[in-house]
């Protein structure tokens, strides 16, 4: 079914509904996984720095071999690999507590792991296909706030429930991964398969054009690891969070993003990504200079969970790369290209969290202080998108010339 034909379905049965559908679905799982990891590795495993960083290197594996995404697609639609990949990861969440061990905990995290990448891979490239390019800052945004409002359903269930009902890690993960699971049985059963306006190509697509988008996701993707690696193993090291208190912080993390991306979708459709980008960076800059401040003099955790929600916020600009790429690029390079940009966005996170984890062990600061570096970097990188990014106008390098063909 064509999206011009699917426009006459009741709403609940359109593209953007399924987009939504799915992007409540997914953080049930992952956010679950996410809130409990850090005390289920200590308590059933007795993880350090050491093994929480091969945990995190292990499961960007699969973020890595995104690419493998172009090959699968000669056999299913882009649409049922993601509900496939979807229903993977609520699938092993469900039973990542029957395997309290190192190497277990690095089997079912490397299943779901495959589940969670392949899904935001085809996922992302879904959007930008089913979305046009004026709506699409306003509908991602509202795409980002539906999830953040999953994850905080999530978490703020974890948080009134865990001590109240003396729950168990079986129990919580067995129940989020098989919402998820449910949620994508379903979606396949009641959605028609829909046609994106431009043939994808199905080859692997590199492009000069795309250089800056390229390096700016290989610095998104090495901060990332430090924030999501170390940010949240901070909070139960250093300070001794629990783990309703450790959800109770995601929890305030996802009821900001959930007010606020709408807004910051509004604002990037109407200051452009190039704004929006340098505000992310530079501010992302000021945190991981406060989180170094931390071990060096000694505040708080009133300041680091401060932080950690600062962090959040700034993150959750990132899509506006997403609609910077979709003003660049070719239609047709849209699915190739969001496999190849999340192989290029995990290349750093492959060897980071190992490799960070034994710094962690001689000094915390040091690592946030690296995350600095790089988030310095992203600024100057933003600082090269055009106000105004066309095809030929992808860096203010090459203003107003043709694309050209590479």
């Amino acid at each position: 079914m064509t999206l011009k034909e699917a426009a006459s379905l009741p709403r609940w049965r359109r593209p953007a509904a399924l987009l939504f559908l799915m992007a409540g679905a997914m953080p049930i799982a992952f956010a679950t996984w996410s809130a409990l990891l850090n005390n289920f590795v200590r308590e059933a495993a007795g993880f350090t720095g050491v093994e929480i960083g091969w945990l995190h290197t292990v499961r960007e594996i699969p973020g890595f071999l995104a690419v493998g995404v172009i090959v699968l697609l000669w056999a299913v639609r882009e649409q049922t690999l993601a509900l496939l990949s979807l229903g993977l990861l609520g699938a092993a969440t469900a039973v990542t507590a029957l395997f309290p061990s190192f190497g277990g905990i690095l089997m079912v995290t490397l299943v779901s792991s495959i589940g969670f990448h392949y899904f935001e891979t085809v996922n992302q490239s879904l959007q930008l296909q089913w979305i046009d390019r004026r709506h699409a800052p306003q509908v991602i945004g509202w795409i980002v706030a539906i999830g953040s409002g999953a994850a905080l359903m999530s978490y703020g269930l974890i948080v009134l429930s865990w001590k109240t009902f003396d729950l168990t890690y079986g129990m919580v993960y067995g129940l989020s991964g098989g919402l998820t699971l449910a949620a994508a049985v379903f979606a396949a059963l009641a959605y028609p398969r829909f046609a994106a306006p431009e043939p994808q190509f199905r080859h692997l697509v590199l492009r000069r054009r795309y250089w800056l988008y390229y390096l700016m996701q290989f610095m998104a993707g090495a901060r990332r690891q430090i924030f999501v690696v170390f940010a949240a193993f901070m909070m139960v090291e250093r300070f001794g969070f629990e783990v309703h208190e450790v959800t109770a912080l995601f929890l305030v993390n996802h009821v900001a993003n959930m007010t606020l991306a709408p807004l910051m979708g509004r604002a990037v459709g109407r200051f452009g990504e190039r704004n929006a980008l340098i505000f992310e960076y530079a501010g992302l800059l000021a945190i991981f200079l406060a989180y170094g401040g931390i071990y060096r003099f000694g505040w708080g955790a009133g300041v680091a969970a401060a932080l950690y929600v600062l962090d959040h916020l700034f993150f959750s600009l990132a899509f506006a790369l997403k609609t910077y790429f979709q003003k660049i690029a070719d239609p047709r390079d849209i699915a190739p290209t969001a496999a190849v940009a999340f192989t290029i966005n995990h290349v750093a996170a492959v060897f980071l969290p190992a490799l960070l984890g034994y710094l962690w062990v001689v000094s915390p600061g040091a690592v946030f202080g690296l995350a600095a570096a790089m988030a310095g970097l992203s600024l100057v990188l933003a600082l090269m998108i055009p106000r105004h990014p066309v095809p030929g106008r992808e860096t203010v390098f090459a203003p107003g010339l043709p694309a050209p063909a590479g």
